[in-house]
């Protein structure tokens, strides 16, 4: 699975996050919440993903 900085996932805790810094291949930055006021910011893996929206 091909991850790029700025798309949107689907974690496989159910959440969405928007990934806002790609380090590899398998780390990331990404947002997870459902607006600013509430957004968190979490270091993600690719083992964490279960798809890719875009």
């Amino acid at each position: 699975m091909k991850i790029e900085q700025y798309d949107t996932v689907l974690l496989k805790d159910g959440r969405t996050a928007a990934i806002v810094e790609k380090f590899s291949e398998a780390d990331f930055l990404a947002d997870v919440g459902d607006g600013p006021e509430s957004w968190d910011t979490i270091p993600i893996t690719l083992s964490d993903v279960e798809k890719v929206l875009r």
